[in-house]
């Protein structure tokens, strides 16, 4: 029961984060489960099994708003499925040493490309133009599928910002979308997790069963946490979190030595602290220009 509700925590963090930016779910639970000493390979598995049960969720949402261009889901979900059993099988593949090195490092960079975007990069709206041809998404659900499987997440980080900068698809549809694959992509995972997995690692259902708990109640408070927190602020927050706490975890294993390990860890809080100072200061300008724009507006 503890660990249920150990797990349902992180479950609820983890929704919490992707639920208000439409990505991060894979790499916040996956970094939590590796922190707390389990396997890569187990933790991604546990994360993917768990993600069918959100993905469903919030894909059915998304349809009920009508966010979904089909077209784009099936063009993206089927190579990204593809992917996802590659990176599976790559990553049960990889010796426990490498393996742990190479998910914290693809975790770090995901948190730090968090980071910097909702810190630093400017997030105005982009207007369609057109819609994604097949030559676009395949390749991108491929490469998408085979990070997230591969390296703990990355399916929303991947696939929903390379939508959205190339123009080619309103925002609401990207994310709805990218979300309903997901499910493909999380089913494809976990069934190659489920065929490469050794008996020696052995996946704990608790703990899935609370990361999908913990997820489904969380995507109500997730969708009212994002008309409260600026997306900005939470993105800054949230990322810096999953850098600090990788960056932890490689330079415990690669035995870096303790003054090394602090100079680094120290100059990581340095840049949380900029990003967060960044976002804040981002959200008061937005507003202010929000706040002159309507009041030059003439009435009537």
């Amino acid at each position: 029961m503890q660990t249920l509700l150990l797990f349902g925590l992180a479950g609820i963090l983890a929704q919490l984060v992707d639920g208000s930016l439409g990505m991060a779910f894979g790499v916040t639970a996956t970094t939590t489960l590796v922190t707390l000493g389990t396997a890569p390979a187990v933790a991604s598995a546990a994360v993917h099994l768990a993600e069918v049960g959100t993905a469903l969720a919030s894909g059915a949402a998304h349809w009920r708003f009508r966010n979904i261009d089909w077209r784009t889901v099936v063009i993206l979900a089927v190579p990204g499925a593809v992917g996802a059993v590659l990176g599976a099988y790559v990553l049960t593949s990889l010796p426990m040493e490498f393996a742990e090195v190479w998910i914290t490092a693809v975790l770090l960079l995901l948190g730090l490309y968090v980071l910097v975007r909702f810190a630093f990069l400017r997030l105005g709206a982009l207007v369609a133009t057109r819609r994604p041809s097949a030559r676009f998404l395949a390749p991108l659900g491929l490469v998408a599928g085979f990070v997230d499987a591969s390296g703990g997440g990355g399916w929303g980080p991947v696939a929903t910002t390379t939508l959205l900068s190339s123009g080619r698809l309103e925002p609401r549809k990207v994310v709805g979308s990218v979300d309903t694959s997901e499910f493909i992509v999380a089913l494809a995972a976990s069934a190659g997790f489920l065929l490469t997995l050794s008996q020696e690692h052995e996946l704990n259902y608790t703990v899935v069963a609370g990361l999908m708990i913990g997820g489904v109640l969380a995507a109500p408070l997730a969708a009212w946490l994002v008309r409260k927190l600026p997306p900005r602020v939470l993105g800054a927050a949230a990322g810096g979190l999953i850098v600090f706490t990788n960056a932890r975890t490689l330079l415990n294993a690669t035995d870096t030595g303790s003054t090394v390990t602090t100079v680094v860890l120290t100059g990581v809080g340095v840049l949380w602290a900029v990003g967060l100072t960044a976002a804040i200061r981002s959200v008061r300008e937005e507003r202010r220009r929000r706040e002159h724009e309507a009041h030059e507006t003439p009435v009537g």
